[in-house]
């Protein structure tokens, strides 16, 4: 079992910078898949970001501005999120996964509670 806890939402103006974190439980981490997700009330959970033991992938409305990156010693995924814009508004999710490199929500097992994040222009 894997819990995990996101935090750094907050609201923000276009162009800013955020980076939120998630820590987890558990002592096995570092095998994980780790990946980002985002939602807007009433659309689907959209894919962000994902990251590996050796490798990231983005989706193409982040790339070039968000990073994700972990530290398995703390147990930590972050997700750098430079020149926002406003259609970055949404809940984000951090999310694991057993394997690969993942972007399918139902591929990963165990989610987080969300962090809000809001862009004003």
């Amino acid at each position: 079992q894997v819990q995990l806890v996101e935090s750094g939402g907050g609201l923000v103006q276009a162009g800013d910078s955020l980076r939120l974190s998630c820590v987890a439980s558990g002592r096995t981490f570092s095998s994980y898949a780790m990946g980002w997700f985002r939602q807007v009330s009433g659309k689907e959970r959209e894919f962000v970001a994902v990251i590996n033991w050796y490798s990231t992938y983005y989706a193409d409305s982040v790339k070039g501005r968000f990073s994700i990156s972990r530290d398995n010693a703390k147990n930590t995924v972050f997700l750098q999120m430079n020149s926002l814009k406003p259609e970055d508004t949404a809940v984000y999710y951090c999310a694991a996964a057993t394997s690969g490199l993942p972007v399918l929500r139902r591929e990963y097992s165990y989610w987080g509670q969300g962090t809000q994040v809001t862009v004003s222009s």
